[in-house]
């Protein structure tokens, strides 16, 4: 007994760290990005890199490489293209999916294009990566990447100034983008950056109602695009009228305005980092607090138990005999280790059947990739939580019957755990478009205007 209550004490009183893997530092960094901290995004990275090579996840080493290029992209585009060829590198040592091959590569040569548009070099060598990978998604028939790939030479072919090979790229593009009921026979699910090519093509052969057709049709998701969308359809106006000195003055203000933002951007990641210290800090002192007070606790605990221990040995080796008092023991022991055993069963056959379920196999296994559940997916991924969560799901159903079935299924991606990354692969939006659906629906629906709330709170309650 004393060897046991000496051990708990170490135990309590010993700051252990379990050891952060390269996966998880990936997560962490995605969600300061998508919080637009850029600088902790950067430094989380890096530190998944080195984890990762470590460890030899190649996984993991070469997204995260991917990762911090994006990061760096408008800031730095050499050092994001150098990164992107990293990637490359470490995939085609390591390879494991086609599809982040293809995405892979169209990332290279995006830098690469941004590189040679900003130093007025050659195109070759983004040229280069995007068809290569454009031919490794018509081999495999990746319709959503040929569709990438494609958008991509467009823009290159724009940045050239060969707007009749952008507007066929764009064209071709478009022509793979899936029909779903739209009115007059238009998608609603035309890729944004897809539609803005052919719009800015359209407007660079001043065809200025096609321009405009275009640009009416994207539907901004986030400030920076809504700013596209309207500063050109100012242009296309003022083109219209024949205003050319106005035109500039507007695209000289508008280039203002997309400065305003980005330093408005770096000033909230800056006041994000001081809030991050000063939490740290805070958390520190109230870990010590806490761990004083664990440690006083434990320390008279264990020394009632002591005590209490020695009196009932007493008691037991006068009114016991030594035979009876052994069955008495090993009969609590038996019954402690089957209840703890029963509970890891439960427990264990909740996660199993979770992790089972195809859909959230599919989900888990889709990286960065377009999502598509059908409808019988989500009500198999219903059924499975409801009975998991006691018919978490059907009570929510039964107490707000106007609630639209996007904000169900918005709900469930949540219960999952599922980044918002990944929910917006789902829904084919943004990653600030998920967080604006989130907040809505906790509001609008559940009434909830305390912005320390979470969406995922308010499922647990």
């Amino acid at each position: 007994m004393y060897i046991f209550l000496i051990g708990v004490l170490m135990v309590a009183c010993s700051q252990q760290q379990e050891s952060q893997t390269a996966a998880r530092c990936l997560e962490e960094a995605e969600d300061a990005l998508a919080n637009d901290s850029i600088q902790h995004g950067e430094s989380l990275l890096r530190k998944a890199i080195q984890l990762s090579e470590t460890s030899k996840d190649w996984h993991t080493y070469y997204i995260a490489y991917q990762r911090l290029a994006e990061a760096l992209s408008q800031s730095n585009p050499e050092e994001a293209l150098r990164l992107m060829k990293k990637a490359l590198t470490v995939y085609e040592q390591h390879p494991d999916d086609e599809r982040n091959w293809v995405i892979l590569l169209d990332y290279a040569g995006t830098y690469a294009a941004q590189l040679a548009y900003t130093t007025e070099g050659s195109y070759d060598e983004a040229l280069d990566f995007i068809n290569r990978a454009y031919r490794i998604a018509e081999k495999n028939q990746m319709t959503d990447l040929m569709c990438q790939t494609l958008t991509s030479l467009a823009n290159i072919a724009w940045a050239k100034g060969d707007y009749r090979q952008s507007l066929d790229y764009a064209h071709q593009a478009e022509s793979l983008l899936p029909k779903q009921g739209g009115v007059g026979g238009e998608s609603p699910d035309l890729l944004p950056g897809t539609l803005q090519v052919l719009a800015r093509s359209y407007l660079s052969l001043n065809m200025l109602d096609s321009a405009e057709t275009i640009y009416r049709q994207i539907e901004p998701d986030d400030a920076h695009l809504a700013y596209v969308v309207q500063s050109n359809l100012a242009k296309i106006a003022l083109r219209r009228m024949g205003a050319t000195a106005v035109e500039d003055s507007i695209t000289e203000a508008f280039a203002q305005v997309e400065d305003f933002y980005y330093k408005a951007l770096e000033q909230k990641d800056e006041y994000y980092q001081e809030t991050l210290r000063q939490e740290m800090e805070n958390q520190q002192l109230e870990y010590r607090s806490r761990l004083y007070g664990r440690t006083l606790l434990i320390v008279i605990v264990a020394a009632v138990i002591i005590l209490l221990a020695v009196v009932q040995a007493l008691r037991y080796r006068i009114r016991m005999p030594e035979q009876e008092k052994r069955r008495l023991q090993q009969e609590a022991e038996h019954q402690k280790t089957l209840l703890h055993q029963a509970n890891e069963v439960v427990t264990f056959l909740q996660g199993f059947i979770l992790e089972r379920t195809e859909v959230l196999k599919k989900l888990n296994q889709s990286g960065d990739s377009l999502i598509t559940l059908s409808p019988h997916e989500w009500s198999e991924i219903e059924r499975t939580l409801n009975a998991i969560d006691g018919g978490r799901f059907a009570k929510i159903r039964e107490q707000y019957p106007t609630m639209q079935e996007d904000d169900v299924r918005l709900c469930i991606l949540t219960r999952l755990g599922l980044s918002n990354r990944t929910i917006g692969n789902i829904y084919c939006i943004t990653v600030s478009a998920v967080q604006h659906r989130k907040l809505k629906l906790k509001k609008d629906v559940f009434g909830e205007t305390n912005p320390d709330i979470t969406l995922e709170q308010i499922l647990r309650k």
